[in-house]
């Protein structure tokens, strides 16, 4: 399936859905002082995605869950548990969790996902390869809607425009 790459803020892009890099449910959110895009989420969405994905128990790594959206202008949010027991990530959960995050969004019907580099910041994995098994996974879908990759970039000045794409070749 083709899909962009864009440089920007996650939760600014204009897609149905967004996903969350998340861990496998192990610990009460409650608990934990959200990082990078589960952070981001918590700070502009509130609690309520976090109280609703507390409800589905551990997730198997890879798995992933739809919430929600809470002030967040989207229909949803996608968790991917994709850090494994030790807050690290692999290329089987980064993989696993690329495949399930489009059959849920396929399943919920939705006609856009954004992506963050799954597993490339708290979990510790190069962003490039991560880029790349993400890659190859949205050109091995089904998905019909529409995919975005986006690389983060904080917001610099007033007068730069938070995103800018990039469409891929054939992926």
């Amino acid at each position: 399936m083709p899909h962009e790459i864009v440089a920007g803020d996650l939760l600014d892009q204009p897609t149905e859905a967004i996903v969350n890099a998340w861990n496998r449910n192990l610990i009460p959110w409650w608990l934990l002082v959200p990082h990078g895009v589960s952070g981001a989420i918590r700070k502009r969405a509130g609690t309520a995605p976090f109280r609703e994905l507390a409800k589905r128990g551990v997730l198997p790594l890879g798995g992933a869950v739809v919430t929600g959206a809470g002030r967040l202008p989207h229909r949803a949010i996608v968790h991917v548990a994709g850090l494994g027991l030790l807050w690290t990530t692999s290329e089987f959960a980064v993989r696993e969790g690329v495949r399930n995050a489009l059959r849920r969004a396929t399943e919920r019907g939705f006609a856009s996902i954004a992506f963050p580099r799954l597993g490339a910041g708290v979990g510790g994995a190069n962003p490039e390869r991560v880029e790349s098994w993400m890659t190859e996974e949205f050109a091995a879908a089904d998905y019909s809607g529409r995919i975005l990759l986006v690389r983060y970039e904080p917001l610099k000045s007033a007068n730069q425009p938070r995103t800018s794409r990039r469409r891929s070749g054939n992926s």
